[in-house]
């Protein structure tokens, strides 16, 4: 028989089904709602005159003066040279900290997007910096190339995916912004800079992660690899026995990643090879159903760990539930329709192991949480602000859903992760502000003096990048 992802899926929603009639007999738990104090659904109402917007996760919102759209870099360098009060620009919204939100003036990047020049001999190809990361690598398919590597989400924007570090997984594969060859940009004063490694080396290396505040991206020229096709195999086992061989599982694959489902002892491991053998059909599973089936075991039996434990590995298939064979663009990243709110952080590669064990534990120790931690390995590089500057990094990724509290990530997890020698995803949850920063990057205090020479009067400032560097946002 064909076993698929469905499998897996299949099995979460009928444990969810088995806990729902076991659950009855603790009426006090099945009573109580998970949902956060003060959270709201939508984005903000804004007063006259003014726009609305929030982050896909809803923790940010605001209602700026303006939310502009400009479709030139011409137009682009006119709205920054001549904006009242701060800007700041923002791709498709997906970070989870604050680094958009502005009362000013946001720029969406929408109109400079799509693929401006490919170069048939080096594969070159140069987009918008408002280009998403699907329509990226659909250009590049187009054309016989591809991304040598993608993250899980790729409705990013080129802009915000590099200028927070985005990454995909892989024991030798860095981060994206590794692939830039040349960017340009617009200054606070409107001008228009283009970068190399050859024309400003210190420029290249702390623009290819900026966090938004060295001026608005508005294109970036990219390294692009010979199409690929991979195939992917998700397996579902043990924690304790995997764990044991966590390393040298991770360096027997291209692409590789594991993700823990709380308070069941059981993790799915991911990998992506390449392969020569012929796509497999499409098998249309959907993570929706999977999330559901951990949600209700939560929600039914938090109030018997042993018994959800035991219902969840009693129904969860083992071995492989899924082997498919696609393009790499079609297997590395995925839908995610359902929202959460997310904190990652990337430690010494040596300190993985015991780091996530340390979190899973933790995890276990929380009766409310139901969704997966993800656990991930990226390569070095050397951008200036790049977590993974200088040496491999593990990463580990803790979930909650949207509508629910999320405050113990700061006090359970973030110490874990900091005692790790962890550096946070600059666009994820984290509380690190300018003291703690310097001590985790050796040219975090270079690149504020440079941000300060190219931003004197601090207009890409706002509130979250204020603390970051160390400033006052004085009108």
């Amino acid at each position: 028989m064909k076993i698929t992802r469905r499998h897996l899926m299949t099995g979460a929603a009928g444990a969810g089904i088995i806990a729902a009639g076991v659950g009855i007999h603790s009426f006090s738990w099945n009573q109580r709602d998970f949902t956060r104090r003060g959270y709201l659904e939508g984005a903000p109402e804004a007063p006259p005159g003014k726009a609305s917007w929030m982050n896909w996760a809803g923790i940010e919102r605001a209602t700026p003066d303006e939310i502009s759209f400009p479709d030139s870099v011409e137009a682009l360098a006119e709205k920054v040279r001549s904006a009242k009060g701060r800007v700041r620009p923002v791709g498709s919204g997906h970070s989870f900290t604050g680094l958009a939100t502005t009362d000013d003036t946001l720029i969406m990047l929408n109109g400079l997007s799509g693929l401006q020049a490919f170069d048939e001999v080096t594969g070159e190809a140069r987009f918008g910096a408002g280009t998403p990361l699907f329509q990226v690598s659909k250009d590049l398919a187009m054309r016989g190339r591809a991304l040598d590597n993608q993250p899980d989400i790729d409705s990013q924007t080129l802009a915000g995916a590099f200028a927070t570090a985005t990454h995909g997984t892989g024991n030798q594969l860095p981060a994206l912004h590794d692939n830039i060859i040349a960017f340009e940009f617009v200054t606070a004063d409107g001008r228009l800079l283009q970068v190399t490694r050859d024309s400003d080396a210190d420029l290249f290396e702390a623009g290819k992660v900026s966090l938004g505040a060295l001026g608005v991206m508005t294109s970036f020229t990219l390294r692009s690899a010979p199409a690929y096709r991979l195939k992917r195999t998700v397996t579902v086992e043990d924690s304790r026995d995997f764990l044991e061989r966590l390393p040298e599982t991770a360096e027997a694959h291209r692409n590789f990643e594991f993700y823990y489902f709380p308070c069941t002892g059981l993790v799915a491991t991911i990998s992506h090879d390449v392969t020569d053998e012929a796509p497999s059909e499409e098998t249309g599973t959907d993570d929706d159903d999977f999330l559901m089936g951990l949600k209700q075991l939560r929600d039914q039996l938090g109030w018997a760990p042993p018994l959800r434990k035991m219902i969840a590995r009693s129904e969860f298939p083992r071995g492989v539930v899924e082997q498919r064979v696609d393009e790499s663009r079609m297997l590395l990243s995925t839908v995610r329709p359902t929202r959460f709110i997310e904190m990652e952080y990337h430690m010494p590669r040596d300190r993985g192991p015991e780091t996530v064990r340390r979190i899973m534990r933790l995890l276990d120790d929380r009766g409310e949480i139901f969704f997966p931690m993800e656990y991930r390995h990226i390569a070095p590089d050397t951008a200036w602000l790049s977590p993974f500057n200088a040496a491999p990094r593990a990463s580990i990724a803790v979930h909650a859903a949207v509508n629910e509290a999320y405050d113990y990530f700061f006090t359970d997890f973030e110490p874990v992760f900091l005692k790790a020698g962890g550096r946070p995803h600059w666009g994820k949850l984290h509380s690190l502000g300018r003291a703690e920063l310097t001590k985790l990057y050796p040219d975090y205090e270079r690149f504020l003096e440079l941000r300060r020479e190219l931003d004197p009067r601090g207009k890409f400032l706002n509130a979250h990048l204020a603390k970051l560097f160390g400033e006052t946002l004085d009108a």
